[in-house]
């Protein structure tokens, strides 16, 4: 059996990290950790190919070869996935699809053969058992979620590492919040499941032997959901992995974290140097409103402050259009953005998804529209009703990401955020690429660009102020031309 996996495109946005990619000559951000870890599913004996179209092409001669076709997709890949399933249907290729996408909309996918939805390590033996016995159905659904222990070390030699900017593990599934807009907890449940360290350091040592030394995510839904777990297993166990090795990492946590400093400090020794943190407002009326309770009543630019200060680098998602938003929450964002140095701030709109509490009120309400969700909520786009007005809102909107992107204020907050980081203990080692990448950014950005100043201010600012933290603030103003890119196509 000849088995292409298939990786549909993703369009461009902040998190696709296009334009400062192209720094590193790097053509996409992360490889498609999910379909590689079905490949790990499949039969040993099957030949397997993987086209990851953010990095490739799918052609002719792959689908001459492919005796099916499987293809894995979340939400903002959907018209490339529908592009990719009539390619194979053309073909006349079997196609088996899974994942996120086709989990929360399977309906908008007639084409497809065969529909393995919910958890792989669940619904994928069966089908498997039911092709080898030639009676495959047409929809595999499972309610059950699976232990970690059953996953397998993805099959990450099937892609091209020197394609993409970072690695992706995964250690944990669920979420233990019940935010109101969020999906995460209806696909992979609130328990927390997670894999033993052994598993994961088998994952870092398949990448580590692949030759890679960059950046690994650890993709989880909330990193810190089993917070013993993670101090008296997982973390001693990475500080150890790490002697001699300097691997930087990144995950997703919530905002208690920084209540926790000795749960902090084994992170930094670990080798987290990064965390995504859904802010989403600066409102309180609206955190109740979304029953975003973990950020409820704190002082969330002190705990951003905290986190820095214990050497953790602060991304985060930031929502407008909540029903309780009045025309001030623009510039509320904007100056929780400043104060706080949250230099990558992910603003986007209020979406309601298929799955979610929010969609279920709203649909009883009747305010969803028909536009299908985009799962980009940086795109500009609502598919609900909203209080404000779709039309004010995103002049609003407009009008948060001139501020935050324009870069006299981006470049502020840089300074902002380097003043109170402290450097971890662990950071990536500079390599050739990184070299070349501040030469190249020397010329885009401290020649060919308009914020040139505000460029070479940066850098010789941090060489007298802080110093050790240079390559860190290159990366940054490299990002910042990312964002520039990405949000002026939103303005427009």
């Amino acid at each position: 059996m000849n088995v292409l996996l298939i990786y549909p495109e993703c369009p461009d946005t902040f998190w696709s990290f296009k334009y400062a990619l192209k720094f590193l000559r790097k053509k996409a951000g992360s490889l498609p950790l999910g379909l590689l870890t079905v490949a790990a599913m499949l039969p040993k004996e099957w030949n397997k190919r993987l086209v990851d179209l953010q990095v490739a092409k799918l052609t002719d001669k792959d689908l001459a070869w492919a005796d099916m076709a499987m293809v894995s997709a979340m939400a903002i890949q959907l018209e490339s996935a529908k592009r990719v399933i009539a390619r194979c249907r053309k073909a006349g290729v079997r196609i088996v699809a899974g994942g996120p996408l086709f989990t929360v909309e399977p309906g908008l996918f007639p084409e497809v053969d065969h529909l393995v939805l919910n958890e792989a390590e669940v619904t994928l033996p069966a089908f498997l058992a039911d092709l080898e016995r030639g009676c495959p159905k047409h929809v595999y659904t499972s309610a059950e979620f699976a232990p970690m222990a059953l996953t397998p070390v993805p099959l990450v030699e099937l892609a091209d590492l020197r394609q993409y900017g970072w690695m992706t593990v995964q250690y944990s599934r669920g979420c233990p919040f019940r935010c109101d807009f969020c999906n995460v907890t209806s696909l992979f449940g609130h328990r927390l499941r997670s894999k033993s360290s052994a598993q994961v350091l088998a994952e870092l040592d398949a990448l580590y032997g692949l030759g890679w030394r960059g950046n690994i995510f650890f993709a989880d839904d909330n990193f810190i959901g089993n917070r013993q777990r993670l101090k008296t297993d997982l973390l001693p166990a990475l500080i150890q992995w790490q002697r001699g090795k300097g691997i930087p990492f990144h995950t997703q946590v919530s905002i208690d974290l920084a209540d926790d400093e000795e749960l902090m400090r084994l992170m930094a020794e670990a080798g987290f140097q990064m965390v995504f943190i859904g802010i989403e407002t600066p409102s309180a009326d609206a955190l109740a409103e979304c029953n975003k309770k973990q950020n409820e009543g704190r002082d969330l630019v002190a705990d951003v402050k905290r986190l820095q200060h214990a050497g953790l680098h602060v991304q985060g998602g930031f929502i407008l259009g909540f029903d309780t938003d009045t025309p001030s929450i623009f510039q509320r964002q904007i100056d929780f953005i400043q104060s706080s140095g949250v230099v990558m701030a992910m603003v986007g709109l209020l979406q309601a998804i298929p799955g979610t509490g929010l969609y279920d009120r709203l649909r009883r309400e009747g305010r969803v529209t028909e536009r299908l969700s985009s799962g980009d909520n940086v795109d500009g786009t609502t598919n609900i009703l909203t209080r404000m007005g779709e039309e004010r809102l995103r002049e609003g909107y407009r009008r948060v990401l001139r501020h935050i992107y324009a870069p006299r204020h981006y470049y502020r907050r840089i300074k902002t955020f380097l003043r109170e980081y402290r450097k971890p203990p662990i950071t990536e080692k500079v390599r050739a690429e990184h070299v070349w990448a501040f030469l190249r950014s020397s010329i885009r950005l401290g020649i060919l660009s308009r914020e040139r100043w505000q460029y070479w201010r940066l850098l010789v600012w941090t060489w007298f102020r802080r110093r050790e933290l240079f390559p860190l603030a290159v990366s940054l103003a490299i990002c910042g031309y990312h964002f520039r890119r990405t949000a002026e196509q939103h303005v427009r």
